[in-house]
């Protein structure tokens, strides 16, 4: 299925659990939102706990200094991360970063190729997740790394 761009409305989003409304995202059948599109990253995997986010660093995606600039990293981790604690929750629960930190390993240019950011969720609890997640090349090297923690409440 071709990947459309939007929102999903609250309504639509209050039938769904966080892992259909994951998967709805990944496999097309729900828009991503339109800053993936901007940015160029979709969503290639989503199971409970674990979503990965990739994306192919170009010219666009260029700083001052000629390096990939370091708002597309954290982008794809905010995205992973979060959509991981989403997917862990049950219908009519949501999720929100409370806060998030990362750590640049290497830096990322446009030859370095597709990289993907994989989130995993360390622990989600009513009110509070926690996530992890990773940024690699394509030959496995890590770029980036990070944390985040995200609120959980009712719809």
């Amino acid at each position: 299925m071709a990947t459309s761009y939007g929102t999903v409305d609250a309504g639509t989003r209050s039938t769904l659990s966080g892992l259909e409304f994951v998967e709805g995202l990944a496999h097309g059948t729900l828009p991503l939102n339109p800053f993936a599109k901007m940015l160029g990253y979709e969503i290639s995997a989503a199971e409970y706990g674990r979503v990965v986010v990739t994306a192919t660093p170009n010219d666009a995606h260029l700083n001052p200094v000629g390096t990939i600039h370091g708002g597309l990293a954290a982008t794809m981790l905010d995205s992973c991360m979060g959509l991981a604690i989403e997917s862990t929750l049950d219908v009519g629960v949501l999720s929100t970063t409370l806060e998030f930190k990362i750590s640049f390993v290497r830096p990322i240019t446009a030859e370095t190729g597709p990289i993907s950011a994989e989130g995993v969720v360390l622990n989600c609890g009513r009110r509070v997740g926690t996530a992890e997640g990773r940024v690699v090349d394509q030959h496995g090297r890590l770029l980036v790394h990070g944390t985040t923690t995200c609120l959980v409440f009712s719809q």
